[in-house]
């Protein structure tokens, strides 16, 4: 069993492409980290580095205290899960979760009993005698996880393993990963753009935008305390409401679009916005975090509905209003000055309200929506940066 220890690992393609920039990251022992970010951000390159299946072009890897940055795949000791199942088509399930066992020369009576407990855990017992060419998409990569786990290695590493399951499938094979992790307990790299594969299996999480290492920490600090615009717009499904504020000069009131709102709260909660009196930000509210109001002397948000998800356990409200909506963007230059989450606005634009299943409200009309403002994140327009 070992860590996994990052520092300042950059990898820039022939073109002078910047695939990651300066990642430092160390997984423990045992731990079970997730690189989750949009497709193109860097987390499969990240993990295929570790792997030792990309070159490094910068900075170090770690596999305990082994430097493997300029090591061979197979000498790295990990067990790797992909997208594609890399089955061999000629031999049986039996042979193809057994082949690593193979080639390490484990004896056939331990061999056998490692690939029935592999085929026991992942729901495979009865198909071991067959083909790939004759399971489905499902069960090929199930049979890809078995030949890891037997391996028993230092290190796991997955790449959207679960990405060719159904929906039912993935959530039973993310508690059956996490358990056979912890079993194992030994250091998990697990590639994903799902947050909710994200926040529901992480230890912890690295959010990446544009190779770069946005965020890490553990699934429910990035709910609640996001470091920055990218990270608050990622984590969260439906995403954050983020929407252009002032605060007045005497620091009494919030300006979002036309709606006035009590400051109190939201000072208490974020000090450092007392230093905004006057000026522009970006405030961050979470679906759950609005109540449709039922006093019309309450300050609220004013809007029209637009449209409602109706989940059967809750609803999904859209509105529209006055208000400017932030949206934050990445300049496509990785090594630039000027590489900063940029403001891309729009007037009325959208929110979204979770609200209970029963809520009297429907299209088209005028509603008056409630932020609870003890849980009102703010962020510098500039920088994108969380204001604490």
């Amino acid at each position: 069993m070992s860590s996994i220890t990052l520092q300042n690992a950059t990898k820039i393609y022939p073109n002078g492409f910047k695939a990651v920039e300066d990642v430092n990251l160390e997984i423990a022992d045992g731990e079970l980290m997730v690189l989750v970010g949009p497709s193109g951000c860097g987390k499969t390159t990240l993990m295929r580095m570790i792997a030792g299946l990309e070159t490094v072009s910068g900075g170090k890897i770690l596999i305990g205290d082994k430097d493997v940055t300029s090591a061979a795949p197979k000498e790295r000791d990990v067990a790797m899960v992909f997208q594609n199942y890399a089955l061999y088509p000629h031999m049986t399930i039996g042979e193809n979760i057994g082949f690593p066992l193979r080639l390490r020369r484990v004896s056939k009576q331990e061999s056998k009993a490692k690939i029935a407990t592999a085929a026991g855990i992942l729901g495979l017992t009865s198909v071991l005698d067959r083909r790939p060419g004759q399971l489905s998409g499902g069960q090929r990569q199930r049979v890809a996880m078995g030949r890891a786990i037997v391996r028993e290695p230092a290190v796991f590493l997955m790449d959207e393993p679960l990405s060719n399951l159904d929906a039912k499938l993935r959530v039973e094979m993310r508690a059956e990963i996490l358990r056979i992790q912890r079993r194992v307990n030994v250091a998990t790299v697990y590639v994903t753009h799902d947050q909710t594969e994200a926040m529901t299996m992480g230890d912890r999480v690295a959010v990446l935008e544009s190779g770069c290492l946005q965020q890490c920490a553990s699934p429910q600090t990035l709910y609640d305390e996001p470091a920055n615009l990218i990270v608050a717009a990622f984590i969260g499904s439906p995403s954050m409401n983020l929407f252009e504020a002032q605060l007045s000069s005497d620091g009494q009131n919030l300006k979002v679009g036309s709606n006035l709102l009590a400051a109190d709260a939201a000072l208490k909660r974020t000090p450092g916005l007392r230093a905004y009196a006057g000026k522009t930000f970006v405030i961050g509210l979470r679906p759950e975090d609005m109540a449709l109001a039922t006093d019309p002397n309450v300050p609220a948000i004013a809007g029209e509905v637009d449209l409602i998800e109706a989940l059967g356990s809750e609803l999904l409200v859209h509105f529209s209003s006055d208000a400017k909506r932030t949206r934050p963007v990445v300049a496509a230059s990785a090594d630039s000055e000027e590489n900063l989450p940029e403001a891309e606005v729009s007037a009325k634009d959208g929110w979204v309200a979770r609200l209970g299943a029963r809520t009297a409200v429907k299209p088209g009309e005028q509603v008056r929506m409630v932020p609870d403002l003890t849980r009102l994140h703010c962020f510098d327009p500039v920088s994108g940066d969380a204001i604490r």
